[in-house]
This record gives C-alpha cells, structure tokens and sequence, in this order.
C-alpha cells in the first residue's frame, strides 16, 4: 500500500513529502522534494538599476541625433536626398521599436554573460556617438542630416575621413549594433541592426552619387583610394 503520510528519518516535515510501499512486514520510504521554481531570465534593459544606466546613456547618445534631424528638413522642391533620410528615421523607429517588443521573449536572451553583452552594448553605443559627433565637427557647416551637396563643397579628407568615405554612418550603425546588444537579446540585435544598416546603404548610394555629380574628379578619386565603413576592409 502507499502511504503519502509517512515520516522520513533526518528530513524536515515541512520541506520533504514522501510515499512508502509495504512489502511484507517493512515498509520502503521513498522522499519526494518540492518542485523547484526559476524565475525566467529578463533583459537588464527592465531590471533596475541596469535599466536607469541604460536609459541615460540612450538619452545622451541620441538626443544630439534628434536635434540633427529636425534642422535637417529639405528644401521645397529639392531632390538631392532621394528620400533616404525618410528612410533612416523609419528604419530606426520601427527597428527600435521592434527590438524592445521582442526584447523579452525568454527563447532569445542572452543568458550566459548577460552583464557583459549589456555593458558591451553600452560601450558600442557611447562608442558610435562619439564618432558621429568627432564627424560633426570636422565637416562643420557641410555636415546635414539629409543629402545636401553645397556649391563649393570640397572633397574632405581629415579625421576619420582620411579612413573611410562614411565615418558618420559607420557610427550610426555602431550605436543601432549596441543599442540591439545592450538589450541583451540577440533576435533584438538582428532586427534593428539589419534594419538599419540596408537604410544607411541605400543612404551612401544616394550620397555618393550626388557628390560625384558635383565634385567630379576629386571625390572619384577618394573613392577609389577609400573603404566605405571600415579601413581597408569594406
């Protein structure tokens, strides 16, 4: 017979249940433990304090980002820009919105190491800022956010331009990539950083085309002797 009542020696009452089977005149107990209960792992973009840190390095980055955009508007009439910058905003709203909705789905978390692809991320989005801003400074008058090639716009070659064609968008994406890790999901990574990285290729075919149009030569030239995103690389 079973007996679910049955005391077992050396084991708390409280924290043990058991069951015996009487066999003959001896009766067999057997400890049955409590189910064990985990709480499912939550990106540390929700959990305090992880979640202040991540929103104040978020606000710094990209609140210069907001303020570039809204004196970025194109002229009436002016074609140049061929709706890129359009396509850079909703590539961004839509993938940053996405990669938060998806950010909690415990079966794309990354677990293992979690602080460290958090605080990674963190670095990669304060890294990207500052090489967005060092690129503001050195195109000065000559940095827009849409498409913009001035009548005398030269060819510049200082910086980080002296490297790459696109240093200002190499840091873009540098800032999408670690937002995307700084959640710690990798599905979030995949989808803001793909996302934004086909707008900021179509951005760069649109930019180059026009700066060849107006520049000619020289910008052919800087092509040529120039990766777009990353030295010597691509």
């Amino acid at each position: 017979m079973i007996g679910p009542d049955a005391a077992v020696p050396g084991i708390p009452a409280d924290t043990t249940a058991s069951f015996g089977v009487r066999l003959g005149l001896e009766t067999l107990e057997f400890p049955v433990r409590p189910a064990v209960t985990v709480d499912p792992v939550k990106p540390l973009v929700y959990v305090s304090p992880y979640a202040w840190i991540f929103w104040a390095v978020f606000i710094y980055c990209y609140a210069s980002e907001w303020a570039v955009m809204r004196r970025s508007r194109p002229a009436a009439g002016e074609q140049t820009d061929r709706g890129s910058m359009t396509l850079i905003l909703l590539a961004a709203a839509v993938g940053t919105l996405a990669a938060f909705a998806v950010a909690g789905i415990p079966a794309f978390i990354l677990q293992r190491g979690q602080k460290s692809w958090f605080a990674g991320g963190l670095a990669a989005l304060l890294a990207g800022s500052a090489l967005r801003r060092h690129c503001w400074r050195v195109l000065g008058k000559y940095f827009t956010g849409n498409v913009k090639v001035a009548s005398d716009q030269p060819v510049i070659e200082d910086g980080a331009y002296r490297w790459v064609r696109h240093p200002s968008y190499t840091g873009g994406m540098l800032m999408y990539l670690g937002t995307g890790l700084a959640m710690t999901n990798w599905l979030s990574v995949v989808i803001i950083a793909v996302l934004t990285s086909l707008a900021y290729v179509y951005r760069v075919h649109v930019e180059e085309r026009a700066l060849a149009g107006q520049i000619g030569a020289p910008y052919e030239d800087y092509m040529r002797r120039t990766k777009r995103f990353i030295p010597f690389v691509f």
